[in-house]
């Protein structure tokens, strides 16, 4: 035990720590809303910060910044996901909308993407914060497998939250595109 305790204290014990060199910036790569990005990114960014905080992008919100109220849903290679648990590095090459970008994905005549025009036609949001995530949530619908019916949306969309209560005028807002849109030509 005398000569583990020797060991223990001996030079290295005097030695000054040394500090760890902070990570390199990562190239990365994103499409986003049609724009090509060559960026350099600190490995902990996220993209919901790469969004609002570098790129001026702020129609993306931070709500929790947990993961839990879905104020921060963008589609990623067609898929929604919150933009605050999704490390940019880990999207390098993906193809991200936002909000700022949903007309383009119809090429909307009037500007709008149709779910943002049912919002609107629906008063779908009171104080509006979560409207963006709600918006691209419900256009992540679109790329999956269509939903049967209201309670269906309702479900789907279950995790974006409203403090406001506007939940029946999204769900009539996304069932006029989400189920309707067979029927139009």
């Amino acid at each position: 035990m005398q000569a583990f305790r020797a060991e223990a204290t001996g030079n290295v014990a005097n030695e000054p720590p040394t500090a760890a060199a902070p990570p390199a910036a990562i190239p990365v790569k994103l499409r986003i809303n049609g724009v090509d990005y060559a960026l350099k990114l600190e490995p902990w960014v996220t993209l919901l910060d790469l969004l609002r905080d570098r790129l001026d992008l702020t129609g993306t919100k931070k709500g929790c910044d947990h993961g839990q109220c879905g104020a921060c849903t963008i589609i990623a290679d067609g898929r929604r996901i919150n933009a605050c648990l999704a490390l940019a590095v880990a999207y390098d090459c993906a193809d991200i909308t936002t909000v700022e970008g949903l007309p383009q994905l119809q090429q909307a005549e009037s500007g709008l993407h149709p779910l943002q025009q049912a919002f609107i036609d629906c008063d779908a949001f009171q104080c509006g914060y979560c409207t963006p995530g709600q918006l691209c949530s419900a256009a992540g619908l679109l790329n999956e497998a269509p939903p049967a019916n209201e309670n269906e949306i309702r479900e789907r969309m279950s995790g974006n939250l409203c403090r406001c209560g506007a939940y029946p005028q999204i769900v009539e807002a996304v069932a006029r595109v989400v189920l309707h849109r067979k029927e139009t030509p």
